[in-house]
C-alpha cells in the first residue's frame, strides 16, 4: 500500500512540475484530472474542473471538439493553437498522447498547454512593425515618386523655359543682324544729312534693343543654372586690349579719356574663362562709359597675390560720371534695379548689367565691391583667381591692316538666310576678302571637296544640316582642321562651351560687330598658318616623326626610369584600355550611362600617368557630366565618345612602340632582373 501512494505522489509531483497548465481526459472528454497551473488558467479549483466537460474552458468549442476526436483516433496532437476563458484570453498551443493500460487499452489522454500569450504579443508586434514598415516603404517610395516626378516636371520645365528662350533669341536676333548690319553698311556710302540723321537714329534704337535682348537672356541663362564656366589657357593682357578696344569709338564721341592701367608682374598665360571675364568687364566699362559725361573711364588690373599654382588679380573700372548715393548701392545688384527711376529715364538700360556681373564673379569664389560719390564717380572693382600654366600659347594675330597677307583669304560664309548672306557678302567685300557662300551645311561639305577655303563663317540653325553636324563631318570624317567661327542668334543654349566641343574655333553673336568680326578672321587665319609652320618645322626636325598623344615623362620620373617597372605599368594599361573602350562604346550604343560613366570613371586616373593631355581629360569628365543629361547625351556625348576613343587608340599604339623600345634598349637588365 504504501508503495502505491508513493507512486501517486511521484505522479502528482510530475503532474505539478510543469509551469503550463495540464489536463488529462478520459474517452468521453471529462476532465480527470488537472495541475495547479490549469487552476490559475481557468480561475477553477480542482475539484471543481474534475468531471466537467474539457472543451468548456476554450473559447473555440469546435476546434476543442476536433483535438479532443484528434488525440483520441491519432493517439497525438502536436502545436494546436487554442484560447483559454479565462478573464485575459491565454494564447496556448496544445500537445498531448494518450495513455493506456496493460492491456493496450486506451483510458484516456494527458494535454498540456503550452502559453504562447508573450510570444503572440511580439508576432502581433512584428506583424504590425512590418505593416507600418512596408507603409512607410509605400510612402517613401511614392514620396520618391512625386519628387522625381516633381523634378522631371522641372527639368522639362526649365528645358522648356530654355527651349523657347533659344527660339526667341534666335527669332529677335536673326532680323536684329540685319537691321544693324546694313546700317552700318549705308552708313558708308553716299547720304545727305537728313538720311544720315535717320540711319543714326536706327542705330541706336537697334543697339538699345541689342542690350536689351543681350541682358535678359543673359539672366535667363544664370537663372536656369546653365551658366558653365571655362578653364582655357588665355592671355590676360591681349584679352583686356581686344575687349577695350571695342569701346574706342564711343569713348571718343563723348570725348573721354580711356586710361589702361595693368601690371606687368601678372604671368603672360593664366588659365580661367576669357568669355565670362570679357562679359564682366563688358558690362562695368558699359556702366562707366553710359553715365559719365565728362572726364576719364580707368580700367585697371593689379597682381594681388601669387603662388606655385594661381595668382589672384584685382580688375577695377572708375569713372567720373554721375556717381551713386550710399543708401542705394546694395539695391544696384539687384535684378531690374537702377539707383533711381530718373536714372533709366534719363540714361535707359534694364537695370540687369550689375545683377549679371554679380552672378558672374561669385560662382567663380570673387567678390564684388563698389564706392561711389554723388557727382563725383564710381569704382566697381572684383577680384577673381586664375591658374598658373607652363603652356606657351601662340603669338596673338591682330589687326595689321598694312600687311596684305589679310587681303588674300578666301571664306566659305554657310547661312541659310537671304538677308544675312547680303550682309556677310557685303561684310567680306568690305574687308577685300573673297567669299564663296553656302545655303547649309550640305552644301557647305560639296563645296569643301572642289575648293579651297581659309576659314568658314559657320550659321548654327540650318536646315538639312545645321552648323554642328557640319562641323563634326569636318573634324572627324575629312579630318580637316580649317579655322571654324559659328555666327550664332541663340545666346542662351549655344555658347563657347557647345562650340568648342564640336570642334568650333571660336564664335561670334549676331548682330555682328564686323571689327571684332574682322579681328577674329585674321587673327584664326593667321595663328592657323603659323601652327602649320610650327608644324612643318617639327616634321623636318624630327624626321616626319608625327606629334605623340602620350608624355611619359611622368612615369619616367615616378619609377626613377626603372624599365621593369615602366613596361609593367605600359603592359597594364595595353591590357585595360581596349576592354575599357568596347564598355565605353557598348555603353553609347545601348544607352546604358550607368556603363559609360563607370567606364569613363575607370579610363580617367591613367590619362596623367601616361602623360595624355589634360584636354582630353576633361573630354572624359564631360562625358560623365552630359550623361546625366537627356538632352546632352543625344547632342554631346557621341562626338565626345568618338574623340576619346580616337584619343585612347592612339595612345596604345605609341605605348606599344614605347613598350618595344625599353625591352630592347634595356633587355640585358630585365634579364638580369
Amino acid at each position: 500500500m504504501k508503495n502505491k501512494k508513493q507512486e501517486l505522489q511521484y505522479a502528482r509531483n510530475l503532474i505539478e512540475a510543469t509551469l503550463d497548465p495540464l489536463i488529462t481526459i478520459d474517452t468521453e472528454g471529462k476532465i480527470t484530472d488537472v495541475n495547479e497551473a490549469m487552476e490559475k488558467a481557468t480561475d477553477n479549483t480542482r475539484e471543481k474542473l474534475i468531471g466537467t466537460n474539457f472543451t468548456s474552458y476554450f473559447i473555440e468549442k469546435e476546434k476543442a471538439k476536433e483535438v479532443y476526436k484528434e488525440v483520441f483516433s491519432k493517439g497525438y496532437i502536436m502545436n494546436y493553437p487554442l484560447t483559454i476563458i479565462d478573464g485575459i484570453l491565454t494564447n496556448v498551443l496544445l500537445n498531448g498522447s494518450t495513455y493506456k493500460d496493460e492491456h493496450e487499452k486506451v483510458l484516456g489522454a494527458v494535454i498540456v498547454a503550452r502559453d504562447i500569450t508573450e510570444l503572440k504579443r511580439i508576432e502581433k508586434e512584428l506583424i504590425n512593425a512590418k505593416v507600418s514598415a512596408e507603409l512607410a516603404t509605400g510612402i517613401a517610395e511614392e514620396a520618391k515618386f512625386k519628387a522625381e516626378s516633381a523634378t522631371r516636371i522641372a527639368e522639362d520645365s526649365v528645358q522648356a523655359k530654355q527651349q523657347f528662350l533659344s527660339n526667341m533669341s534666335h527669332e529677335i536676333r536673326t532680323p536684329m543682324n540685319a537691321i544693324i548690319g546694313f546700317t552700318k553698311v549705308m552708313s558708308k556710302t553716299d547720304l545727305s544729312e537728313k538720311q544720315k540723321e535717320y540711319l543714326t537714329a536706327i542705330k541706336v534704337s537697334g543697339d538699345a534693343l541689342i542690350v536689351l535682348i543681350n541682358d535678359i537672356l543673359d539672366l535667363a541663362k544664370v537663372d536656369a543654372g546653365k551658366m558653365t564656366f571655362e578653364q582655357t589657357p588665355f592671355k590676360l593682357a591681349s584679352s583686356i586690349a581686344a575687349m577695350l578696344h571695342l569701346f574706342e569709338i564711343k569713348i571718343q564721341e563723348k570725348n573721354l579719356e580711356l586710361v589702361k592701367e595693368y601690371d606687368n608682374n601678372i604671368p603672360e598665360v593664366l588659365v580661367g574663362d576669357p568669355v565670362r571675364l570679357h562679359q564682366i568687364i563688358l558690362n562695368l566699362v558699359s556702366n562707366a562709359v553710359k553715365f559719365t559725361s565728362k572726364g576719364k573711364i580707368t580700367v585697371s588690373v593689379r597682381l594681388l597675390n601669387e603662388d606655385e599654382n594661381k595668382v589672384i588679380v584685382k580688375f577695377s573700372v572708375a569713372d567720373t560720371g554721375i556717381g551713386i548715393a550710399e543708401n542705394n548701392i546694395e539695391k544696384i545688384f539687384e535684378n531690374f534695379q537702377q539707383e533711381s527711376s530718373g536714372t533709366s529715364r534719363l540714361y535707359g538700360g534694364t537695370g540687369l548689367g550689375l545683377a549679371i556681373v554679380k552672378q558672374l564673379v561669385e560662382p567663380q569664389g570673387g567678390s564684388v565691391q563698389v564706392k561711389s560719390k554723388i557727382g563725383e564717380g564710381s569704382t566697381f572693382s572684383f577680384i577673381l583667381s586664375f591658374k598658373k600654366t607652363k603652356i606657351v600659347m601662340a603669338p596673338e594675330m591682330g589687326i595689321a591692316e598694312s600687311d596684305m597677307r589679310i587681303k588674300d583669304i578666301k571664306v566659305l560664309v554657310v547661312e541659310d538666310i537671304a538677308l544675312n548672306q547680303l550682309l556677310m557678302k557685303t561684310l567680306m567685300d568690305d574687308f577685300g576678302f573673297e567669299r564663296d557662300i553656302a545655303e547649309n551645311g550640305k552644301i557647305a561639305l560639296e563645296k569643301l571637296q572642289t575648293n579651297h577655303y581659309d576659314i568658314i563663317l559657320m550659321d548654327l540653325q540650318m536646315p538639312e544640316m545645321n552648323g554642328f553636324e557640319a562641323t563634326e563631318y569636318i573634324r572627324n570624317t575629312m579630318n580637316s582642321k580649317i579655322p571654324i567661327i559659328a555666327l550664332t542668334a541663340d545666346v542662351t543654349t549655344v555658347d563657347i562651351t557647345k562650340c568648342k566641343a564640336v570642334g568650333m574655333n571660336d564664335y561670334i553673336s549676331k548682330p555682328v560687330d564686323e571689327r571684332l568680326l574682322y579681328s577674329k578672321i585674321v587673327g584664326l587665319v593667321k595663328k592657323a598658318d603659323y601652327l602649320k609652320d610650327l608644324h612643318d618645322k617639327k616634321i623636318v626636325a624630327g624626321g616626319n616623326k608625327k606629334l605623340k598623344y602620350i608624355d611619359l615623362s611622368y612615369l619616367t620620373h615616378r619609377t626613377k626610369s626603372d624599365p621593369k617597372l615602366m613596361m609593367e605599368i605600359i603592359s597594364t594599361y595595353l591590357e585595360q584600355t581596349p576592354p575599357l573602350i568596347n564598355a565605353m562604346k557598348e555603353g553609347l550604343h545601348n544607352k546604358d550611362w550607368n556603363l559609360l560613366q563607370g567606364t569613363v570613371h575607370k579610363m580617367i586616373p591613367s590619362f596623367s600617368i601616361m602623360g595624355i593631355s589634360k584636354d582630353f581629360e576633361n573630354i572624359a569628365k564631360k562625358i560623365q557630366e552630359y550623361a546625366n543629361n537627356i538632352q546632352l547625351q543625344k547632342e554631346k556625348i557621341p562626338n565626345l565618345v568618338l574623340q576619346l576613343e580616337n584619343v585612347c587608340s592612339e595612345a596604345c599604339k605609341e605605348l606599344e612602340e614605347e613598350f618595344h623600345v625599353i625591352k630592347n634598349s634595356n633587355s640585358g637588365t630585365t634579364e638580369k632582373n
